[in-house]
């Protein structure tokens, strides 16, 4: 049994890969790669984008190899780390959402202490990867760590856990200007502001497909928060993450390369709040992907305004 959201293609990837081990270790292989969410890379390339808009910004062109390999195996891993610790918060709620039933741990195929082993791996060797960095970048990694443990929990006590996943998420944006420029500037922090508002805006959509089933279960989610003015208020968050993006190629002194990527992004948002005019399960969850071209317009928009900068 696979989740309902699973990714066909990836999960045809996975079998693939795995095909060469003994059919008793093939099983558990990729009901832990299904744990870590690698049936599903959207959630790792919407980490990935704004880690690699940090890195170009910081390095004001390609930046280093040695930080952006480090980030982007870093994004991966602490993103199945997240997601390890995510089911493992929700082993009791995801069986009773239609969605998330499939999951490891919520069918049992996947023990809850196996979770919890995954994610200190996870975590261990996302770390040792930092120590590879500077000190800054070093403390700033624990700040990051606990943002990814606390995030699943929240759920549970605020409307806002969309608002803590962008802290986590985001959190690579300072982390990288760190380990690239020695210090997180104005403008650092200023994308790490754009990045919570844009994680909030496609949570929402996500969290839009599983609406019903949370308000069942007592999930809290922005969904629930916005009730039936979801639609206004994504198209004001959509405006001022457009804003936020705005100030830093001002800021920057990005050319017109960025300009049109950023007016792809407001072309792809309009897209997006059309999908979702009718808050139907499948739109919603197609509008929540659709961010991936969001993430790479904006960063081929930054590459190219450095480039001829």
């Amino acid at each position: 049994m696979q989740p309902a959201d699973s990714s066909t293609r990836a999960t045809r990837v996975l079998n693939w890969l795995l095909q060469k081990l003994p059919a008793q270790y093939r099983e558990k292989a990729l009901d832990y790669l299904v744990l870590t969410r690698m049936d599903r890379p959207i959630g790792a390339l919407l980490l990935l984008w704004p880690t690699w808009w940090a890195l170009w910004l910081a390095a004001g062109d390609f930046p280093p190899w040695k930080p952006l390999v480090i980030f982007t195996l870093g994004v991966f891993a602490m993103r199945a780390a997240g997601c390890a610790i995510n089911d493992y918060a929700d082993r009791k709620l995801d069986p009773q959402v239609e969605r998330t039933a499939g999951r490891p741990i919520a069918s049992g195929r996947v023990t809850p202490r196996e979770a919890l082993i995954v994610f200190a791996a996870l975590l261990a060797f996302a770390f040792v990867l930092v120590l590879f960095t500077n000190r800054l970048t070093i403390e700033l990694s624990f700040a990051g760590a606990a943002l990814a443990a606390i995030y699943p929990f929240t759920k549970r006590w605020t409307y806002l856990p969309q608002v803590v996943l962008g802290a986590a998420f985001g959190w690579s944006i300072p982390m990288a200007f760190a380990a690239v420029a020695g210090s997180v500037p104005p403008i650092g922090w200023l994308l790490f502001i754009g990045n919570i508002l844009w994680s909030v805006i496609y949570d929402t959509e996500y969290a839009m497909v599983d609406r019903e089933d949370d308000l069942k279960v007592g999930a809290k989610s922005t969904a629930i928060l916005f009730g039936d003015a979801d639609l206004p208020i994504l198209g004001m968050l959509m405006g001022t993450f457009l804003l936020a993006m705005f100030f830093i190629g001002q800021r920057a002194v990005l050319g017109w390369p960025y300009w049109l990527g950023l007016l792809v992004a407001a072309g792809l948002f309009g897209y997006q709040h059309w999908l979702i005019r009718d808050r139907i399960r499948d739109a919603c969850l197609a509008a929540f992907r659709h961010n991936n071209w969001l993430g790479l317009a904006v960063w081929i928009g930054i590459v190219l305004a450095l480039a001829v900068k």
